[in-house]
């Protein structure tokens, strides 16, 4: 039986962990229940849009926790390049990019068990991330990803160029 052939066994995260994943780098956030109502699984703040600097830091943490991650599933435009696959620790996770523009980062584990992530701009405030990412977790929330992000995120300052 090959290694992607085992059942994945089926893990729930501990409540709220909160945890900086490479100090400075990205903050991840995850909660889920036993039932999994929410819309979104937990939230991501990277700190820049390059995926091959930041996904695999993000695998790292969410391996610990939910064991081994084999597919993401990201929004083409908001990344500077997206590859069809990274490999982190001598495992290769296969990136799947569409142009949705829905905020969102989604991660596979075995065959079909998903986790649904906000994605947080990493030119975001830190205050309005905390916010964004504290609904995001929240077990009995409903919003989408992008909605909480409009809600949470300040309207750009005149004049500022946001940086890429």
């Amino acid at each position: 039986m090959a290694e992607s052939d085992t059942p994945t066994p089926r893990k729930l995260l501990p409540d709220e962990i909160h945890r900086a994943v490479k100090p400075g780098t990205a903050l991840l956030r995850l909660q889920t229940t036993h039932s999994r109502e929410g819309v979104l699984d937990g939230a991501w703040w990277p700190r820049s849009r390059d995926v091959a600097t930041e996904l695999p830091e993000l695998i790292r943490a969410l391996t610990t926790h939910l064991g081994p991650i084999t597919r993401v599933g990201l929004d083409v435009d908001a990344w500077e390049e997206v590859p069809t696959r990274v490999v982190v620790d001598d495992r290769v996770v296969h990136l799947d990019s569409f142009p949705v523009g829905d905020d969102t980062v989604l991660i596979t584990r075995g065959d079909n068990d998903h986790f649904a992530l906000l994605a947080v701009p990493p030119d975001t405030a830190p205050d309005a991330a905390r916010d964004a990412m504290a609904r995001a977790v929240d077990a009995g929330n409903v919003t989408r990803a992008a909605e909480i992000l409009v809600a949470h995120l300040p309207e750009p300052v005149p004049g500022h160029r946001e940086s890429a």
